[in-house]
């Protein structure tokens, strides 16, 4: 295999990792935390030395559930900022490609159908760990940031959100599009018709139940992150 063509796979182990190693080829590499601990910068040049790969796509980090980043600000930090700050050094040292998955919760979540170039402002800590590790990746040009709204197909949730709006698209859906924009640089929206959570879910889940975002929820939601995708329409089309 040549190394031109070979891609890293931090956080394969997690839920969109495990259906992207269905989906690709041989030349997709997913290491495990001993092989590519994103907490220890000489443990992650060791691995791409030896791999020297053309890209790095980075999974790894804290998400679900979200109430973590609220009562565990440190493992937050550690693993969606610290961990992609490490992940940025080491592949500007080694010149390797990032492509980094954001999320469509670093916008104000007010207004939506925000555009790349709009202003940033997030609702929870789990967004503000994306935008914090979003801030590394801008310092290191050969880079690619994707501020995705994806989910898990078929539509895990007994219930969805009547009065949030936002552009799921499944995990397999996405993969093809990724595909698609290895190549480009800079900021891009990802994902699908912009409609509630409960539209979209309804849609694949007959039996699912309405439910409404409240005033008081911890942590916070944004009712309307939904994202322009014009820049996206042109580079697939």
């Amino acid at each position: 295999m040549s190394n031109k063509n070979r891609i890293v796979v931090t956080g394969g182990s997690g839920r969109f990792g495990k259906i992207l190693h269905q989906n690709v080829g041989s030349n997709y590499l997913f290491p495990n935390k001993k092989e590519l601990n994103i907490l220890k910068i000489s443990s992650i040049v060791k691995y791409l030395k030896k791999i020297k790969p053309k890209y790095l796509i980075h999974l790894a980090g804290l998400s679900r559930p979200m109430v973590l980043h609220e009562n565990d600000i440190e493992r937050s930090i550690s693993l969606n900022i610290i961990g992609t700050c490490n992940i940025v050094i080491a592949c500007e040292k080694l010149n390797i490609k990032i492509i980094y998955f954001s999320s469509s919760y670093v916008y104000p979540g007010v207004k939506g159908n925000y555009k790349e170039t709009d202003p940033l402002l997030p609702i929870n800590n789990y967004a503000w760990s994306k935008l914090g590790a979003e801030s590394a990746v801008q310092m290191y040009k050969n880079s690619l940031i994707l501020r995705v709204s994806m989910t898990e197909k078929p539509f895990v949730h007994k219930k969805a959100y009547a009065n949030m709006i936002t552009n799921f698209i499944f995990h397999e859906d996405f993969i093809r599009i990724l595909k698609k924009v290895l190549n480009k640089k800079g900021i891009l929206n990802i994902g699908g018709k912009s409609d509630t959570v409960y539209n979209f879910a309804k849609k694949y889940k007959k039996n699912v139940k309405k439910i409404y975002l409240k005033k008081n929820l911890f942590p916070k939601m944004p009712k309307n992150s939904s994202m322009s995708l014009l820049r996206l329409k042109k580079i697939i089309k």
